[in-house]
């Protein structure tokens, strides 16, 4: 998949933990760790909504799109 997840560097600016944010959107720690990690196959417009909210930043802040594919990632 071409899709990359920042949200690993977006938590480093913020200087907030994996747990704070899964309180302050309102999902598991566990599904935080998915998205961070590149795992998640999907995301919900709310789930997005609410890591934006949180995080006081843009959707193209936490995802970008890269030309190829990343072989690492299943």
């Amino acid at each position: 998949m071409a899709i990359v997840v920042n949200l690993d560097v977006m938590l480093a600016k913020r200087k907030m933990s994996v747990g704070e944010l899964a309180q302050r959107v309102g999902i598991t720690a566990a599904n935080v760790s998915v998205l961070k990690n590149g795992r998640a196959r999907a995301i919900r417009f709310s789930t997005l909504d609410g890591l934006c909210r949180v995080l006081e930043c843009q959707p193209g802040d936490i995802l970008a799109w890269t030309d190829g594919d990343d072989a690492g990632r299943e």
